[in-house]
């Protein structure tokens, strides 16, 4: 019976990774370019090891609405440039939203903002080519789900890749 039970677990465990897995999958190839400003962090934490920590301008922008006590968890509202960088609009209100604008996952952790991943891993002894980060590139679906997909240069181009292909991320 024990041998049953912990199959059955393992099987539970295996299906939810996978889930996991097919979700991220999805929003890598469906999700929409987001270009998040990067602002300073501690020099000393800027880079640890084979990671950057980040943090987000939009962190910043966020501390002005501090005042008017939003909940620990949410949606920002955002809106898109030309280029697909989001400034702060507000806390989402549920209103309909415009083909400029999306939302947002957001969480408070020790009274800083967290929007998807605040550290960027790359490979060890390429933290060179990551030195001139100006903008975190993600993805985001229609649920405000991100995930953080690349760093690109003040000029919007993607920092680490070797390929010729080089371009900023186009408006769809």
């Amino acid at each position: 019976m024990n041998k049953h039970l912990l199959l059955i677990i393992g099987l539970l465990i295996l299906a939810l990774v996978n889930y996991d897995i097919y979700s991220k999958e999805q929003l890598l190839r469906d999700g929409r370019t987001l270009l998040l400003e990067l602002a300073p962090v501690d020099p000393r934490s800027l880079m640890q090891g084979d990671y950057m920590a980040l943090n987000y301008k939009i962190s910043q922008e966020w501390q002005k609405l501090r005042p008017y006590n939003p909940p620990d968890q949410g949606y920002l509202v955002l809106i898109l440039d030309e280029d697909n960088i989001g400034q702060l609009q507000g806390l989402d209100q549920g209103n309909l939203l415009e083909q400029n604008q999306l939302r947002i996952h957001y969480r408070v952790r020790k009274d800083r903002l967290r929007i998807g991943s605040n550290a960027f891993f790359f490979e060890e002894g390429s933290a060179e080519r990551y030195s001139q980060a100006a903008y975190g590139e993600l993805r985001i679906n229609e649920a405000g789900d991100s995930l953080l997909v690349a760093l690109r240069d003040k000029d919007l181009r993607l920092l680490g890749e070797t390929t010729e292909d080089n371009n900023p991320p186009q408006t769809p």
